[in-house]
């Protein structure tokens, strides 16, 4: 089986074990209902903006357009109740309200999607808003091979001094101590059955539940990029990684590339309508696609990996895959963006030209524009769409199908190492 990590890149997966009930159900719960105090201000950390979003909202995307996640929740606190469903709405998650201690809010999560009957359950802290699919894929792998209990961890790169009213009074080992992180993995009824029967709400990680129990956790290799918000400097950091940009102490420097992307659909003998840049035009003819057949979206798509070398939508979602049949577009967008995003790339500017003598184009050029615009997270003002004809030459010319080209310019740091 071929599965899509969140880099984009395909990998196989060995086969599982008979024991192993295929495709386990997985769901996702992010913890946002803290008021951030340590980091101040007026505003909580999940709505604090990177690169024009919402803290959580980085988080939540990166968990929804995971092929594995079905669906998850965000525990909000009361007061941006509205905030949070209209942050979850284009996902299909569900809102809920957090309690007084991170672990209330952890039990009213788990109710939210008890009714659902998920095997396992990721649960995440919204001031982590970079989540790799890499390291997603290993904390599923693990749960599918056996594992109660799986989190993140790294080791520490710093020395450790045990420290008391600003002087040190001894050293601490490094060997054989770990940093944790979210989101930590868990069988869904064990978990529950354990926040359930804790009734002081103090369990601040909720693997320690576990080993509270005697229950073996699994690690699994973690991730910088995972490294929570906590203090302003941390804020500031995140920033920069949200555009794609390099933090002042580093001394790498981000590159420029543009790449282009081509694409053409013929129309079929059913009527429309027809989806056109996230947008559905009334239309005589539909087209003659496997997947929606949004020649907009893959002249973008194809123009997006290329801007990191690697191949185009059919080689990431092949035609001959039924799971694409039909399927909408604007997925495979999301996916290139996220890929370039873990390269640490931006997107900087989009320009399309469609080609087309029917239907008109210019009455729903703006709608395009915003549709666009918002699949990507970026500004109006960096996507440029226009129209034109053939003058009746060639097949676009006798009205037999549109054609799409695609402009992305990113910024990216040096991709020397990969291949």
């Amino acid at each position: 089986m071929v599965n899509q990590d969140f880099l984009g890149k395909s990998m196989v997966i060995m086969a599982k074990p008979a024991y192993i009930k295929e495709m386990n159900t997985v769901f996702a719960i992010v913890l946002a209902a803290g008021q951030s105090r340590r980091l101040g201000g007026d505003i909580a950390k999940p709505w604090r903006e990177l690169a024009g979003r919402p803290v959580l909202d980085h988080a939540v995307s990166a968990l929804a357009n995971h092929p594995r996640i079905k669906s998850g929740v965000i525990v909000a606190h009361h007061s941006a109740l509205d905030e949070a469903k209209a942050l979850a709405a284009p996902y299909g998650w569900s809102v809920v309200e957090g309690g007084d201690e991170r672990a209330f809010s952890v039990k009213n999560g788990l109710q939210a999607i008890e009714n659902n009957k998920p095997d396992y359950v990721l649960i995440h802290d919204a001031a982590r808003p970079f989540i790799p699919h890499d390291v997603l894929d290993r904390l599923i792998d693990a749960l599918d091979h056996g594992a109660k209990g799986v989190i993140p961890t790294l080791p520490p790169s710093d020395s450790l001094k045990k420290v008391k009213n600003n002087i040190v009074l001894d050293r601490v080992d490094r060997d054989g101590i770990d940093r944790v992180q979210t989101p930590q993995g868990f069988d869904f009824p064990l978990i529950k059955s354990l926040h359930d029967a804790d009734k002081t709400g103090k369990a601040t990680d909720d693997s320690s539940l576990l080993e509270d129990h005697d229950h073996q956790v699994t690690t699994v290799m973690g991730d910088p990029m995972m490294d929570k918000i906590t203090t302003a400097a941390d804020l500031t950091r995140a920033e920069y990684l949200a555009q794609g940009l390099q933090y002042p102490r580093d001394d790498v420097t981000l590159e420029t590339r543009i790449a282009t992307g081509f694409d053409v659909h013929r129309f079929s003998d059913a009527p429309g309508p027809i989806m056109l840049g996230g947008v559905a035009l009334d239309h005589d003819r539909g087209f003659d696609a496997h997947s929606d057949g949004d020649v907009t979206l893959h002249a973008l798509t194809d123009a997006i990996y290329g801007t990191m070398a690697d191949g185009d939508i059919g080689s990431h979602f092949p035609p001959s895959d039924d799971q694409w049949k039909g399927k909408d577009s604007a997925f495979f967008l999301i996916a290139a963006a996220e890929q370039l995003a873990q390269h640490g790339g931006t997107i900087r500017f989009v320009d399309l030209t469609i080609i087309a003598e029917a239907p008109k184009v210019t009455p729903h050029r703006d709608a395009i524009r915003h549709r666009i615009a918002d699949l990507l997270k970026i500004s109006i003002s960096r996507v440029s769409v226009k129209a034109t004809t053939t003058e009746s030459l060639g097949f676009t010319g006798r009205r037999e199908g549109i054609a799409v080209q695609a402009a992305v310019t990113v910024t990216i740091p040096p991709q020397d190492d990969k291949p």
